[in-house]
C-alpha cells in the first residue's frame, strides 16, 4: 500500500497520530492487540478503518521498530 495511512495534525485528538480520514488514534489498535484482542475486533469497534489500512499501520510499526533496534 503506497498511500499514507496514518498521521498526526495538531488540530485532530490533540495532534495524535490517527489513521488517515478518521479520528482513530492507532494507539487504539495497539491497545486492543495488547489486550490480547484481534484486528478483526478493533475494526468492529472502529469501521472508520479499514483492514488494509490497519494492517498497512502494523507493517510501518514493524519497519520502524526495525530500523531502530539495538543490540543489548
Amino acid at each position: 500500500m503506497n498511500q499514507q495511512v496514518i498521521h498526526r495534525d495538531p488540530e485532530i485528538y490533540s495532534g495524535a497520530t490517527v489513521f488517515v480520514g478518521t479520528r482513530v488514534p492507532l494507539s487504539f489498535m495497539f491497545d486492543y492487540l495488547k489486550a490480547g484482542e484481534s484486528i478483526a475486533t478493533f475494526i468492529d469497534h472502529y469501521p472508520s478503518v479499514s483492514r488494509d489500512a490497519a494492517i498497512a499501520a502494523l507493517e510501518i510499526a514493524g519497519k520502524l521498530a526495525d530500523d531502530h533496534a539495538y543490540l543489548v
